[in-house]
């Protein structure tokens, strides 16, 4: 009688040997829109460089939609949301993230008040998108903004560029109408927007002298997402900082 065990099924070979070593959790302070916040996500798994689940970086994530309108606010039409933005990146602190992300533009305009709230790095979505726009043009001397007029007349682009040395171009009155259209009465709403549209934004600029365009608003990446938009003159803000969040939460880029 043969006593000897059974043999056992073997495992399937880990290409990846060891425990995974999990980096710092970043925070998210979401909601800016919320299709924004879900566009960024999908882009910081898209960018990290990844063969696994336990090679993409850890995340707390704050949907927080209901914060008062940044560009409202600053038009006078609604309440601050500066105590809620701040209330946020604290309840991000405590909830163990070690630095936050925002992918929203218009909300850097109370980047100060933030980090003066929290001990942990706030990023800004701003200088992050500034400084994507001269890694893609080398001795970048005119930078285009699409934004929304909130971030517009608080001049965050503005004084990021000023710091970079380079010229900011920003779209006439009778476009930038077009540009708040795009984004409240198209993304925010959830309504389709042709690819017209968008391009002539764009163009608008370029004709103005820009040498690559910042999507200053993260609708307008999710716009560019959706109509496959990829022009070399574009630079994403959602991207810049989705990059940004990939490295300080230790994961990898991809190439």
């Amino acid at each position: 009688m043969n006593t000897e065990p059974a043999p056992q099924p073997l495992e399937p070979a880990d290409t990846h040997p060891g425990p995974p070593v999990p980096g710092p959790p970043g925070g998210v302070l979401g909601g800016l829109g919320p299709a924004a916040t879900v566009h960024f996500l999908r882009r910081v798994v898209e960018l990290t460089d990844a063969d696994r689940d336990q090679d993409h970086v850890d995340l707390l994530v704050w949907q927080h939609g209901s914060i008062p309108d940044r560009t409202g606010f600053l038009r006078g039409e609604n309440e601050s949301p500066e105590p809620a933005l701040v209330a946020d990146v604290q309840a991000l602190e405590r909830a163990g993230a070690t630095f936050v992300a925002i992918p929203c533009n218009t909300a850097l305009v109370w980047v100060d008040a933030m980090r003066a709230a929290v001990g942990i790095e706030v990023l800004d979505t701003v200088d992050e998108t500034v400084a994507a726009a001269r890694v893609a043009v080398p001795g970048l001397a005119r930078l285009g903004v699409l934004a929304t007029d909130g971030t517009l007349s608080a001049g965050t682009y503005a004084r990021s560029a000023e710091r970079a040395g380079v010229e900011l171009v920003v779209p006439g009155p009778e476009v930038q109408r077009e540009v708040m259209s795009v984004i409240y009465d198209g993304v925010k709403a959830g309504r389709p927007v042709p690819r017209e549209r968008f391009d002539a934004l764009v163009a608008h600029l370029v004709e103005k002298g820009a040498q690559v365009v910042a999507l200053g608003c993260t609708e307008l990446s999710v716009l560019r997402a959706e109509l496959g938009v990829e022009d070399p003159r574009v630079v994403d803000s959602i991207d810049a900082v989705a990059r940004a969040a990939v490295l300080r939460a230790g994961g990898r880029l991809r190439a």
